[in-house]
């Protein structure tokens, strides 16, 4: 005797299961330079286009529009101008700490003084204070270093101490 396929059971299965999978990636020679120099001096750094003179941040192995290898890195300042900035309301978990990130807050497309592309992180403000396009924003380090972006723990605006 044959099933009809509306008499079926159509119930949908669900598997749980937890694993493990720890992994690494090399990052590059530029990109280490770029979170050694955060870690050891808090210092942010580019790199800089022997053709073109574009400066990166973070380093890159590459110029986009060049297609020439990058050698030439550079000390950058620890300010910039914001460029764009969205208000996040939408809690998640931030995969950098796996732990659930507190809303609201400010996301910031910041270009750092002396570099040509726009470097993206949290702006924190204080109460009152707001974030727009054209406020200059400084690096706040973070007091524990790892060498990763969280080394950066926000940028907030430059007129404030």
């Amino acid at each position: 005797m044959r099933t009809r396929y509306w008499e079926r059971d159509t119930s949908l299965l669900a598997i749980e299961d937890v694993s493990r999978m720890p992994f690494k990636w090399a990052i590059g020679i530029e990109s280490s330079k770029f979170f050694q120099e955060i870690r050891d001096r808090e210092v942010l750094v580019g790199i800089k286009c022997q053709s073109c003179g574009r400066v990166y941040v973070p380093p890159r192995m590459v110029c986009g529009p060049c297609f020439v290898k990058l050698y030439d890195i550079v000390e950058l300042g620890n300010e910039g101008v914001v460029k764009a900035v969205t208000l996040v309301n939408y809690p998640f978990i931030d995969p950098d700490t796996g732990t659930r990130r507190p809303v609201p807050y400010d996301y910031g497309y910041i270009q750092l003084d002396g570099a040509d592309n726009l470097f993206s992180h949290v702006v924190r403000t204080k109460a009152g204070q707001s974030v727009e396009v054209g406020d200059r924003v400084r690096a706040v380090f973070a007091s524990v270093k790892k060498g990763n972006v969280q080394d950066i723990a926000y940028f907030e605006l430059a007129d404030s101490k």
